[in-house]
Parts: C-alpha cells; sequence; structure tokens
C-alpha cells in the first residue's frame, strides 16, 4: 500500500444523527456521540505516513439519560448513532456528548477550528400536563454556529462556541470547556468545568412567564429573565477493548444559575435548577476504501 504525506491542515468530518444532540443545551447535547475513547493528542513527525486512500470508519451507538427539556425535574432515555471517520494513520480526535456536531476545516495538533451545530430540546405541554398547563409550547431548536479547541499541553483540551438559534429560538448562546485527559493502559478518564450562557432571546423562549401564561396556569407568576449561564462538570471514561471495540461510559452535572435558575419554570414543583446526564456508549470500527 502506498502512503503519502498530508498537510496537518486535514479536514475531518463527523455526522451525527438522531436525538443525541440534545444535550447542547446544558452542555450535555446534544445534538453528537462522545468520542472519549479518542487517542491523545501526541507529537508527529512534519511528514507524518498516512494514507489517503484508506478510512477507519467508527460507528457509534449511545443511550442517555437527560432532562426531559431544559429545567425539567424528570427525565428520559434517549438513543442515538453517530459515526466518525479519519484516514488511516490520524489520531481521532478526543469529543465529549456535549461538543456540537462539528467539522474542521482547520486541523493541526494543537488547534482546530469549524464550523458547528447543536440542537435544543423542546418543551411541550405533554412533558408535564399538571405543571405545564396555560404554556405555550417552546419548539425544539437549531443552533449552528463556529468552534475552536486549543490543547495548551497534550493533555489538557479547551473548546469555546458561539451559536445563532435560526428555528426555535432566535437567541445567541455560547459555551466554554476544558477537560483534563488520563491515559491509563486501555483506559482514558476525563474530567473537567462546563460554562454556557445565552441572551436575553434564549431565556425567556425557555425560562420566561408572560402574564397571559402565569393567568392560565393559575400556579405562577409572571416572569422576564434578562439572561441564560449555567455551570458545571462533565467526566467519562473509555475502555479500548481492540482496535474495533471500544466502551465508554460518561456522567454530568449543571446548575441553571442566574436570572434563569430563578424562573418559576426551574424551581420545584416546577423543575429543578440542578442538571444531571448518564450515558453508555459503544464504538465499532473497521477499514474502508476512502470514497474522496
Amino acid at each position: 500500500m502506498a502512503m503519502t504525506s498530508v498537510p496537518p491542515r486535514t479536514p475531518r468530518l463527523r455526522a451525527v444523527l438522531g436525538a443525541g444532540a440534545l444535550l447542547a443545551t446544558f452542555g450535555t447535547t446534544a445534538p453528537r456521540a462522545a468520542d472519549l475513547g479518542a487517542d491523545l493528542p501526541r507529537t508527529t513527525p512534519t511528514f507524518a505516513m498516512i494514507d489517503p486512500n484508506t478510512w477507519i470508519v467508527t460507528l457509534s451507538g449511545s443511550i442517555q439519560a437527560v432532562p426531559r427539556y431544559p429545567g425539567a425535574s424528570d427525565y428520559t432515555a434517549v438513543g442515538y448513532p453517530s459515526i466518525d471517520i479519519r484516514r488511516v494513520g490520524e489520531p481521532r480526535r478526543f469529543s465529549t456528548p456535549d461538543d456540537g456536531f462539528s467539522l474542521s476545516l482547520f486541523d493541526t495538533e494543537s488547534f482546530r477550528i469549524g464550523p458547528t451545530a447543536r440542537f435544543v430540546p423542546g418543551r411541550y405541554y405533554g412533558d408535564d400536563r399538571r405543571h405545564l398547563f396555560g404554556f405555550r409550547d417552546a419548539r425544539f431548536a437549531v443552533e449552528p454556529g463556529v468552534f475552536a479547541e486549543f490543547y495548551p499541553v497534550s493533555f489538557i483540551r479547551t473548546r469555546v462556541e458561539a451559536r445563532q438559534g435560526i428555528y426555535g429560538h432566535h437567541g445567541t448562546v455560547g459555551s466554554v470547556a476544558a477537560d483534563y485527559l488520563i491515559p491509563a493502559e486501555k483506559f482514558l478518564f476525563s474530567i473537567g468545568p462546563r460554562f454556557n450562557i445565552g441572551d436575553a432571546s434564549y431565556a425567556r423562549k425557555y425560562f420566561g412567564v408572560s402574564p397571559i401564561e402565569a393567568a392560565l396556569n393559575g400556579r405562577v407568576t409572571p416572569y422576564d429573565p434578562r439572561s441564560f449561564y449555567s455551570a458545571g462538570v462533565l467526566g467519562g471514561v473509555t475502555y479500548t477493548q481492540s482496535e474495533t471495540w471500544a466502551y465508554s461510559a460518561y456522567a454530568g452535572y449543571t446548575r441553571i444559575l442566574g436570572a434563569s435558575g430563578d424562573s418559576p419554570l426551574v424551581r420545584r414543583p416546577f423543575g429543578n435548577p440542578n442538571q444531571y446526564q448518564f450515558g453508555l456508549r459503544i464504538d465499532y470500527a473497521f477499514r474502508m476504501p476512502a470514497l474522496f
């Protein structure tokens, strides 16, 4: 097999199907499967031997327990598939379940940047008929944007996303994350903080209460949050059995803070500012001829 050198700006393709990106709202969607079994960044020769004619395709299946809607106290199970494609010789990038669906346009050993997108779960009357009576539905949202990742050292990944709602809401949102990576033989552990922000338009959509809604519901007063932000932590572990099979588990906690955290929709008995997530994933990898 002929091996050739490839410049470091090789685009990487990740595609995600299904509801996994529901975790996006609190740094939990998301819209994309975790890649906690990724190789750590490592020093690569300038002319790394990469086979451009062969792909390594990783198919993943995940199941997660997430809040039924933003700020909810009830949880639901979500299952979804995902796919990762890279050339033979390229290390698989580390990622987490709260990363958006991303495509790298500029990619080096320590930095990459490109477009991203997330999906925010909606809130519907059927989710909680007792408490949500009189509230208008808040449809699920689509948030395209840009992301950037930077590795100050090989075992720390930092990631920033800035996104704009184009369906469901029209607010501006962003997220900041850092992950400390701990490899141990066939295991990879990761843990790190999360911070998410949103403007008044986003906050009002998912945490506001209009005078009409308050009158119809009869149990809450009107509320107009001017901002959204939350903070938390996410950790995970991956066991790589072989080049073909890998298994991951992860858990996270997020606290809705500030004006949105004081919303009647978040406070009990309607909801809970403490948001948790748990998930499991199985990866299956194989090689195939490159299609382009």
